[in-house]
């Protein structure tokens, strides 16, 4: 049960990640609007998976891994799911018309971070596949080193460049939530890393 919802959730995880990347790939207002709409919806659906999660913990004795752990997981990734939609809503919020090139390549790195959580969480399913597990654990760590660059790059640029104060602090924002999610992804890792030490 546990392994399937988590299924579940990442698989929800993965299509928001797309609809967001697709979002910056955007020129049309209405196609963003609907855009950040999809991920809303997307991050509400993920809420009730985390529920779903949260109540069989509460119902089950016998779990796959540590109690602790699987409410770690769960927290983990819904707070992935929080940032995406978080940085979506700022979007809105602040009337971003236009995306930098940078924002569109964190949100691709976020979008293969997400792709490598959600074949890591399957591959949980068996202990065998610990390997895969660790080799995505690791490429979830590089891509989140390389959004790091991508953000220092971009602010240092932004603070020698901007001329308008006003969309200097809208793109930082909206850069800041970027890097923001991208570390949680991290977080995640983190957390199966953890799983993986206890049941090796």
């Amino acid at each position: 049960m546990f392994f399937d919802l988590f299924a579940e959730d990442t698989s929800n995880l993965v299509e928001q990640a797309k609809v967001f990347h697709q979002m910056f790939q955007m020129r049309d207002q209405e196609q963003v609007a609907a855009a950040i709409r999809t991920i809303r919806d997307l991050e509400h659906k993920g809420d009730e998976i985390t529920h779903r999660i949260f109540m069989e913990l509460s119902e089950n004795f016998i779990t796959p891994f540590d109690r602790e752990d699987i409410h770690a997981l769960a927290t983990s990734i819904d707070d992935i799911a929080d940032f995406i939609n978080g940085c979506a809503s700022r979007i809105q919020l602040y009337n971003v018309k236009e995306f930098s090139k940078t924002m569109e390549l964190m949100s691709e790195v976020l979008l293969k971070q997400v792709m490598e959580i959600d074949v890591a969480v399957r591959d949980m399913r068996q202990m065998k596949n610990a390997q895969r597990v660790r080799e995505a654990i690791v490429r979830i760590n590089s891509l989140e080193n390389h959004a790091d660059d991508l953000f220092d790059d971009s602010i240092a640029r932004l603070f020698a460049e901007a001329i308008d104060p006003l969309e200097l602090i809208k793109t930082k924002e909206v850069l800041s939530s970027l890097e923001t999610a991208t570390d949680k992804c991290e977080d995640v890792a983190n957390v199966l890393e953890s799983i993986l030490v206890k049941n090796s």
